[in-house]
């Protein structure tokens, strides 16, 4: 017998076993496209930089700027003429002389060093001994000027105050500008993060057409919409422990409330933003168009959300419109938890804004959101 007749025996006569076909869970598409997402990460070193480096850099620089230091002195500019002698004299013999740069000009160059931001306040001797004051109501330290200026000079001039008063300076951790500044920084990176690294690579995939292809398989769109927003979480983590460990080692902040709650709030925040950027990104076709809804969408919080000062400065009536802002929602849960220790059960508010920003924006973006 030959060779192949020999072979077509053995196949004849071997049994053939088959396995049976091996089937995923429900959630192994989601967990794969996660992992394939957090890979995407590793590739991208751009964002090491923008999503951890720049805000440490952000808050080191502002820190730095807004650190407890003695108040500036005023500058103060004495028209020269009859009494600018007296009057520089009677400044420079107050107890307030410390406060004040004194510079005696005409006329002319002391109203031009005033329009221009060089002086604080003019200061225009009379006469009769009067002296007339010229400052800008709408420039906080002009009006500071005047008032101290005025001050020093009737105490020196022989003014006796008639209630005894006593000073006390406090400068604690928790009242500073960067116990204000750091929650909103933290805020403000996981809206950044959230609404770019998602909406960009998002517009990116599909300039590339990479979401063409992932239409013929079998995968759900409401899974690779998930991966995408779940995958900041991760990076959220890292956000939070960076910020706050600079805080707390650079500038001496207290962080009064538990771990735990910060960094769920930041969970909630981060998906709330992924969410926000997925609507953005559903239909856009190009990283241009992309770029220019993002900023549409977010210069309003960058505005009013209370990152860099308090929108209580806003007038009333649009306040109620602030605080339904997400980044405001977020950036009140964060100082409340941190400065405050306040509980979570307290800030339900805030993360009820939060969770309806996000679960209606996933929502929308998975019935709008087209691969090509």
């Amino acid at each position: 017998m030959s060779i192949a007749e020999q072979t077509r025996v053995m196949k004849t006569n071997m049994v053939v076993r088959q396995l049976p076909p091996r089937r995923n869970g429900r959630w192994a598409g989601y967990l794969h496209l996660l992992m394939a997402r957090m890979r995407e990460l590793q590739r991208e070193p751009e964002v090491v930089f923008w999503v951890f480096v720049f805000p440490l850099l952000l808050a080191t620089g502002l820190g730095i700027a807004f650190r407890n230091k003695p108040s500036d002195a005023s500058s103060v500019a004495i028209v020269a003429g009859p009494g600018a002698q007296q009057a520089k004299s009677l400044l420079e013999r107050s107890p307030q002389r410390s406060s004040f740069k004194i510079d005696v000009q005409d006329g002319e160059a002391a109203r031009k060093g005033f329009r221009l931001g060089k002086y604080d306040l003019v200061i225009e001797p009379g006469g009769t001994g009067a002296l007339r004051y010229r400052y800008d109501p709408a420039r906080p330290e002009s009006v500071l000027a005047r008032a101290l200026a005025n001050d020093a000079l009737q105490s020196a001039a022989g003014r006796k105050d008639v209630i005894a008063t006593e000073l006390v300076t406090s400068s604690e951790p928790g009242s500073r500008y960067i116990d204000f500044l750091i929650p909103g920084l933290l805020g403000m990176n996981l809206m950044n993060s959230g609404m770019w690294g998602i909406g960009f690579a998002l517009v990116d995939m599909r300039q590339r057409k990479l979401l063409k292809r992932f239409v013929g398989t079998p995968m759900r769109r409401g899974h690779f919409l998930l991966a995408l927003v779940s995958s900041r979480l991760v990076l959220m983590i890292i956000e939070i422990g960076l910020l706050l460990t600079l805080g707390v080692l650079v500038f001496h902040m207290k962080v009064l409330g538990s771990i735990l709650a910060i960094v769920l709030l930041g969970s909630v925040g981060a998906m709330c933003f992924g969410g926000v950027g997925l609507l953005t990104a559903s239909r856009a076709q190009k990283i241009e168009s992309v770029s220019g809804l993002m900023n549409l969408v977010m210069m309003p919080m960058w505005i009013f959300s209370g990152v860099f000062f308090s929108y209580e400065r806003f007038p009333a009536v649009i306040q109620p419109l602030i605080k339904a802002l997400p980044l405001t929602a977020l950036n009140d849960a964060l100082r409340a938890s941190i400065l405050e220790g306040t509980p979570l059960i307290h800030l339900w508010p805030r993360l009820l804004v939060m969770a309806a920003w996000g679960g209606i924006s996933f929502v929308l973006a998975l019935k709008w959101f087209r691969w090509t």
